[in-house]
């Protein structure tokens, strides 16, 4: 059997990927709603995913590394496996079990699935720079098309998630989870590209740490953009639009998990289609890396607008309403607009950041970076929610977006 080579080798990489997320989104869902059933309170929730965010911290450093010395396949054979081992350890939770017990067990599945995530991420997003073409904006359209194709996958992997719990139960898509994914792992192995690299012998771990100046703010920017997004997107969003449309029944659970999937899954699908076509929006073909580079602090800017208009509405507005509902539904889709190509754009810029010989490690750097965001933002979701509801979720956000900013504006010109 010929192992595929060149564009076959990026697209063999990229499908991999794909299934991998397809799974991501789906136990997003799965966790969030089926444990607030059970009675947990929107901090617990957030809980389940801390560990998810630090593993994947900890993961992008070491992942960097792991794969300059032994080379990326090995990173992307692991985080699938993980992801398996983490689906087959949430088959064991026990009705018997304390709520807090639950947590603890659930938090250790989620650390491994968030290794397994950043691990997928890494491998996937450096394997753009060294097999897509580069040639008349090549970088950007092909990790415009990854990262898009990517969120887009997901938010179907959102839907399905949603949908599927209430139709066959949690146990049941787990376990189907762990065979599709189980499939896909033995695929790849059979048919895992020659031209990724093996990995260098001399690789030391300090060379993790980026001396690079723009790879370092274009970092600090990243923490900041995805703290702005998960600090409404992890638990504040999808309770508030439970406590607007479930009446608590068995079918009122089951019609409001249908429709909170459904715009989790149009939010992450509408943010993929417009990161793949990012490029043609920046007209990146046609410009220089230097007037990206500029359009990253302006794009940012922008973004902060919706979470400050949002707050101020929900603030005049405070009760759970449907029209209040449907404002923020507008809202935040306006909100996924902008932010994917705000997220299209630092993807690029990270490739057009980092030279060959460190591609891996930057890009962990730079993704453990973005886990960080995520954790501080999963960290202030829950706590900010039941503190002072949706419209606190979003004042946060629009501070984080200040931060990031400033960061972005912070970048030079080669």
């Amino acid at each position: 059997m010929n192992k595929p080579t060149g564009m076959a080798a990026y697209i063999v990489v990229t499908a991999a990927y794909w299934a991998f997320m397809l799974s991501d989104g789906a136990l997003r869902m799965l966790v969030l709603l089926h444990f607030h059933t059970l009675g947990f309170s929107p901090v617990q929730l957030a809980y389940l995913f801390i560990l998810y965010e630090i593993a994947g911290i900890i993961t992008n450093l070491g992942a960097g590394w792991i794969a300059a010395r032994f080379g990326l396949s090995s990173t992307l054979y692991a985080g699938l496996a993980l992801q398996i081992l983490a689906l087959i350890a949430l088959l064991q939770l026990s009705g018997d079990w304390t709520i807090w017990t639950s947590v603890a067990y659930v938090m250790f599945a989620q650390g491994l699935s968030g290794i397994a995530k950043d691990l997928s991420k890494m491998s996937a997003k450096s394997a753009v720079k060294l097999l897509a073409p580069t040639t008349e904006g090549g970088l950007f359209r092909w990790v415009a098309i990854l990262t898009g194709s990517k969120n887009a996958i997901k938010g179907l992997g959102f839907f399905l998630g949603a949908a599927t719990l209430g139709a066959f139960g949690f146990n049941a898509v787990i376990q189907g989870m762990v065979v599709f994914l189980t499939v896909i792992l033995l695929i790849l192995i059979l048919r895992m590209p020659a031209g990724l690299p093996t990995g260098r012998k001399g690789t030391k771990f300090k060379e993790v740490i980026s001396k690079n100046r723009n790879v370092n703010w274009l970092s600090l920017a990243r923490v900041f953009l995805f703290g702005a997004r998960d600090v409404w997107f992890v638990v504040g969003i999808p309770i508030y639009f439970y406590a607007v449309l479930s009446d608590g029944s068995t079918d009122g659970n089951r019609n409001a998990f249908f429709l909170i999937g459904g715009f989790m899954a149009l939010w992450i699908i509408l943010y993929g289609l417009v990161q793949g076509n990012a490029h043609r929006i920046l007209r990146a073909t046609t410009r220089c890396p230097n007037a990206l580079i500029q359009d990253a602090a302006r794009w940012a800017w922008m973004l902060l607008i919706v979470p400050i208009c949002l707050s101020v509405f929900l603030y005049m507005r405070p009760d759970a309403t449907t029209l209040n509902a449907i404002v923020v539904v507008i809202g935040l889709l306006v909100f996924g607009a902008i932010f994917a190509v705000n997220s299209s754009l630092h993807s690029y810029l990270i490739l057009e950041f980092s030279t060959g010989s460190r591609v891996t490690m930057d890009v962990g750097f730079y993704y453990m970076a973005n886990a960080s965001g995520r954790l501080l933002g999963t960290l202030l979701s829950g706590l900010s929610y039941q503190l002072g509801g949706v419209g606190t979720c979003l004042t946060i956000a629009a501070l984080m977006l200040a931060i990031s900013a400033f960061a972005a504006g912070r970048l030079k010109s080669s």
